[in-house]
Formats: structure tokens, sequence, C-alpha cells
């Protein structure tokens, strides 16, 4: 058992010791800022002077047009459903983007976050445009749902933590749970999951296609 937990955490276990070695406040900085902004959209659009300001600037709607979905995702990330506890939201960004901050960087971290996120958005887009009688297809009323925050974001940074350190059976499990979740409750959120670990896992098979590539070997023809 102890053999199988090394084999599966041992790397990534590796690369956090150094990186707490001077502390939380200074291994992971955005981190604590993105729990800190959550907390307060979340008390912000449950209060009658707060909740237009939150739907405005960090509410994506498939229904609405483009450019306002894009200019509203950054944001987004930080907003967390209306009716579910925002502990559990508040706790994923601490585990999830505290980990990818330490090993994978800020820059990186944020990255595929944002690439999570858009990717869940324009699938609802292209779902809802296809419609329920096509296969991954959207009912019209899925436009105006709310899109699924930072959710879609801790899913794509857990795939991509799991693939940098090679925890395959970790990073299995978190694809099949959002798999079951798609199929034993199919809302718009569950889809957007699996989109955000779609465009997650394409972004990691093309970064390592192009580093195995710059690692081969080159030949040089005679003149």
């Amino acid at each position: 058992m102890n053999r199988a937990v090394r084999a599966e955490w041992g790397p990534l276990l590796a690369a956090l010791r150094p990186a707490f070695r001077a502390g939380v406040p200074r291994a992971v900085p955005m981190t604590l800022t993105a729990l800190a902004l959550t907390a307060f959209c979340q008390f912000a659009q449950h209060q009658p002077w707060g909740y237009e300001a939150v739907q405005r600037l960090g509410a994506v709607r498939a229904g609405e047009p483009l450019w306002t979905g894009l200019l509203r995702t950054p944001l987004s990330l930080f907003v967390p459903a209306l009716d579910l506890p925002v502990w559990g939201a508040l706790a994923q960004i601490l585990v999830v983007f505290g980990i990818a901050e330490a090993v994978l960087g800020r820059r990186r971290t944020l990255l595929i976050a944002y690439a999570a996120s858009l990717a869940g958005t324009l699938y609802a887009r292209l779902g809802v445009a296809l419609g329920p009688d096509v296969p991954f297809g959207l009912p019209p009323g899925d436009g105006w749902v709310v899109d699924a925050g930072p959710s879609a974001a801790v899913v794509g940074l857990a795939v991509a933590v799991c693939w940098r350190y090679r925890a395959w059976t970790t990073g299995a499990l978190v694809v099949a749970a959002m798999a079951a979740e798609a199929a034993v409750a199919p809302n718009l959120a569950g889809k957007e999951h699996l989109a955000a670990i779609i465009a997650v896992l394409a972004g990691c098979a093309v970064a390592e296609a192009r580093a195995a590539w710059a690692r081969w070997p080159r030949v040089s023809l005679p003149r």
C-alpha cells in the first residue's frame, strides 16, 4: 500500500515540500487572493446591493452575447453557485488552486484555470446551438443557466496536476467522478466539467508532444 501511495503521489509531494518551506502566504498568495475574492462574491451576491453587480460582472450565460461572456469569464472563476454552500467551493480552491500554484506556478495555474472555464462556457454555447436532439446538445433553457463558476477551473487544474506528476490513478478517479456526475445528474455544470477536462487533457497532450519533439535528436545531412 505504501509503495502504491509513493508511486502515485511521491513526485507531487516532493515538489510541494520546497514550495511550502517559506510558509503558506509566500507559497500561494494567488490562491489566498482567490479565496478572499470568492468569499466576497458569495457574500455580495446574497445582499440586495450586491446581487445585480455580481451578476453583471461575473455571471456567464450561453444565451447572452459572446462578447459579454468573454468579458465576464475571468471573474466567473470566483463566483460560486448561489444555491450551494460556499464552503465546498472555498475548500476546493484552497486545495487544488494551492497545489497547482505551488507546483505549476502562478501564470500557468491562471492560464489552465481560465482555459478550463472558457472551454465549459464555449461548450454551453455550442450545446444550446445544437439543441437537445443532437448528441452532446443542450435544451434551450440551459442558455439562461449560470455557468459552472470556479468548479470547472478546479477540475481542470486537478487533471493538469495529475498529468504533470503522473498521478494517473488520481486523475482517472477525477475524470470518472465527473463522468458519473454528468450521467447521474445531467445538468449544465456536469457537462461543462467534462468539457473542461477534455480541453485540459488536449492541452497537456499537445504540450507533451511539443516537448518530446524538442528532445528528438536532429540528424544533420552531409553537405
